[in-house]
């Protein structure tokens, strides 16, 4: 019999954010689904990967460029001060991706984790970059996360608050196995992400459909490996001619999904999650301090990239 821990959880689907639109017209976006969730009993609202801007990896610009138009120096800033306001005055915390630049010049794809006073208690920084650096003039768009963001530099952390252990993550991070795992492995039982997931692959000719399909079940089956709940929350729809998928969710550690988006515009969505839920899971069938057999996975770090066979023993 497991406990009954609540926590009111809310996803913040966000629809396109596009190049002319102002850091100011964007936060009081965020400002009143962040009152939508409080309203709903959240006391925790996800909102989505590079949320301030436009998704800008798409562009080929000089650095400097994307640096100054579109990267954040400061948390918070003048510009997103409000939004830490209202959630203190709420008592309801959030997280939010953002790119941001540091004193030093590096530049993340960065979530931060704020709690109900409107402390920021945790950041994680984007470790799975996708896409790549190079112009790829032939391609309809560009997916330039290689050349404007660093590696993340924080690992994946898992942060006490909200009565329970959450970890980060964003976009990409989520179709990564490990990712959950190493949450997972630090008792972790709440996952949070945003991301922005173009509709079309320029990779290769992947029917639009299979990107929806893939989202979801690399959510599913990490919350069921590892017993835990997730919340997802996208920016979507059509940024100045560019579709990304929506598919907001948060799923149960049973991989079951009770609540999803079902716009592609600025939607909230709640859930009044069970933080107990896991614990069957991760008591019986996900035991790992029973079951793992980690020296059997060594090729999981040894390895980059896929090899030959390992030779059986003698």
């Amino acid at each position: 019999m497991t406990n009954d821990r609540r926590l009111g959880l809310a996803v913040a689907q966000m629809g396109p954010v596009n190049l002319a639109d102002t850091r100011k017209s964007v936060v009081a976006r965020l400002v009143e689904m962040l009152r939508e969730g409080a309203s709903r009993g959240a006391e925790l609202v996800v909102f989505p990967e590079t949320a301030l801007t436009t998704f800008f990896p798409r562009y080929w610009m000089s650095d400097e460029e994307a640096t100054e138009r579109f990267f954040e120096t400061s948390m918070p800033s003048a510009a997103t001060q409000p939004l830490f306001d209202v959630a203190r005055q709420l008592s309801v915390g959030f997280y939010l991706g953002y790119a941001e630049a540091t004193p030093e010049g590096r530049r993340f794809n960065t979530a931060i984790l704020v709690d109900r006073s409107g402390k920021i208690v945790g950041k994680y920084r984007k470790i799975h970059l996708p896409g790549h650096s190079d112009h790829k003039v032939e391609a309809p768009f560009q997916h330039l996360e290689k050349k404007y963001f660093e590696v993340g530099d924080l690992g994946i952390p898992v942060f006490e608050a909200f009565n329970t252990r959450v970890g980060m993550c964003l976009c990409n991070d989520r179709r990564w196995p490990e990712t959950w795992r190493v949450m997972a492995l630090q008792s972790a039982e709440l996952g949070i992400l945003g991301y922005n997931t173009p509709s079309w692959n320029i990779h290769w000719n992947e029917p639009p459909h299979l990107r929806m399909h893939t989202h979801l079940v690399s959510l599913q089956a990490a919350a069921y490996q590892n017993g835990m709940w997730i919340g997802a929350a996208a920016k979507c729809g059509f940024e100045d001619g560019f579709h990304m998928i929506g598919g907001s969710v948060i799923v149960a550690p049973s991989a079951e999904i009770v609540a999803q988006s079902l716009t592609e515009a600025d939607e909230v969505i709640f859930a009044n999650i069970n933080l107990s839920w896991g614990e069957n899971i991760r008591n019986h069938v996900f035991n790992f301090a029973k079951h793992r057999r980690p020296e059997n996975y060594r090729l999981i770090t040894e390895r980059t990239g896929a090899g030959e066979p390992l030779k059986p023993a003698a």
